[in-house]
């Protein structure tokens, strides 16, 4: 029998076992039906990905509990099962943030024990549809899209897995942690910044450099901390922008709801400072208003052209980023403290190489801004900060790199993510839509922008889920 006449493995292969893969599980076995699912994960346990799979307390979520459900349907779903978590002795270190538990910020570890507890939950109902999820472990290094279905390789297998729809839910390509091509030799030189073990290792009084500013670095500092480093710790990035401090302002009217008429990049800004302007006379937070356009995004972002769109990426995302992706407080105040202490310094400068230095030295070349010469700069560890990889052209690993070479994705728009209808069918590279492979998640940010919270992610999974179940009638 050949290959493409093979019985599938799975009704719905899905490649990543993070919080994407996971959530979309989640809903497939929620629906009535008889299915099978896959999911192709190369580590132990699913639900946890990249950013779940953290161990320290200090690691925790950039947003509140009553922000982070991973229920679309019902936003206090993760306040519900923490409260009944810490009730049960499962984190006594919450009293220390002295907050009402839905304003809790759980640890990114402790969150995905809830993924994996509703996981658990939906494999029970999936039981008396019929529905079976299979967790196969390993990393999809190829795959070919059929008129039947999908056939994916993996390392270290002989045999490949058939499944009637396939699902690209790779999550986030970590920069610190992602074999890049042209720029590797930042990570080959750096320590990892959510590894503490690694960290205790290095010289306590030492000079770090960490390279970027945004929530990663936030992460790296905190890792430092706990790990004993008392030295001066000096940040690199091109704007020298740190993420505002996340605080739970009041609402405040949908301006952007009650106005379509806002499209342009220059127009929303325009609008959102009026905004603000008006909450500050009112003595109401700034990001009452602020909060208000994320629901926004991806209307706005998929109806501007490309011109509006690079406009934005160059002249609004590095404030973009640093007050819509804002830092836990207890993160903050270890960074304003460490500040105020005089061991962190933050500098607008751009890094142009990481040299060659003896052993227990890095050095690095950046110039700084409003410079043009470059400058050395001398530490004894240095930690790339510099966030998420959503170019999959220089992601340097087994499965983007084939997919890209045979045409069976292509680049979102600007590069970042691949490219997919709006319910998150592949576009190949001649802009055909696939009716066998998908995407969802952070895949998709050239599609929405915002594709990556927890939210996104419940979203996609819900509309995913029913359109796979609606096409497999």
């Amino acid at each position: 029998m050949t290959p493409e006449h093979n019985p599938p493995d799975a009704d719905v292969l899905i490649i990543g076992g993070g919080l994407s893969g996971t959530l979309l599980a989640v809903q497939l076995l929620r629906l009535p039906g008889q299915r099978r699912i896959v999911i192709v994960e190369s580590r132990s346990e699913l639900g946890r990905g990249e950013a779940y799979s953290a161990t320290e307390l200090g690691h925790t979520l950039n947003g509140n509990a009553a922000r982070m459900s991973v229920d679309p349907d019902d936003a206090d779903d993760l306040t519900r099962w923490l409260t009944a978590f810490i009730a049960a002795g499962g984190w006594p270190e919450s009293d220390q943030q002295h907050v009402p538990v839905a304003e809790l910020f759980p640890p990114r570890g402790i969150f995905g024990l809830y993924v994996q507890q509703r996981l658990a939950e939906a494999q029970a109902v999936g039981e008396r549809f019929g529905s079976t999820v299979e967790h196969v472990r390993g990393e999809v290094t190829d795959l070919q899209v059929e008129a039947s279905g999908v056939r994916v390789s993996l390392a270290g297998h002989t045999e490949p897995l058939n499944g009637r729809f396939g699902v690209l839910a790779t999550g986030m390509f970590a920069a610190a942690r992602t074999p890049q091509r042209d720029s590797n030799a930042l990570n080959a030189a750096a320590v990892d910044p959510w590894d503490v073990n690694a960290m205790r290792h290095l010289d306590p009084r030492g000079r770090v450099l960490i390279i970027g500013s945004g929530l990663t670095m936030v992460d790296a500092v905190v890792s430092l901390e706990q790990a004993g480093q008392r030295g001066p710790i000096d940040v690199f990035s091109r704007h020298g922008l740190l993420p505002h401090v996340r605080r739970q302002p009041p609402t405040w009217p949908d301006f952007l709801g009650a106005d379509h008429a806002i499209r342009s990049t220059r127009q929303l800004v325009r609008a959102l400072r009026e905004q603000c302007r008006q909450a500050a006379e009112q003595g109401i937070d700034w990001q009452a208003p602020l909060d208000t356009v994320r629901v926004h995004i991806p209307r706005l972002w998929s109806q501007a052209t490309d011109l509006q769109r690079r406009q934005f990426v160059r002249h609004v995302r590095p404030w973009w980023e640093s007050h819509h992706h804002r830092s836990p407080p207890t993160s903050a105040q270890l960074l304003d403290r460490l500040i105020a202490e005089g061991r962190l310094h933050v500098h607008a400068a751009s890094l142009l190489d990481v040299e060659d230095s003896p052993a227990g030295e890095v050095r690095i070349r950046v110039r700084y801004r409003g410079r043009e010469d470059a400058s050395t700069e001398r530490g004894t560890a240095l930690i790339n900060s510099t966030g998420i990889q959503y170019d999959w052209r220089r992601v340097d690993r087994a499965l983007p790199r084939y997919l890209l070479a045979r045409g069976l994705i292509k680049p979102g728009p600007l590069a970042l993510g691949i490219a997919a209808d709006a319910g998150g069918a592949v576009l190949d590279a001649e802009g055909a839509v696939s009716s066998r492979l998908f995407a969802m998640g952070p895949p998709l940010r050239g599609l929405w922008w915002e594709s990556t919270a927890v939210n996104d992610v419940a979203s996609q999974a819900k509309a995913l889920a029913a359109r796979l179940a609606a096409a497999s009638l």
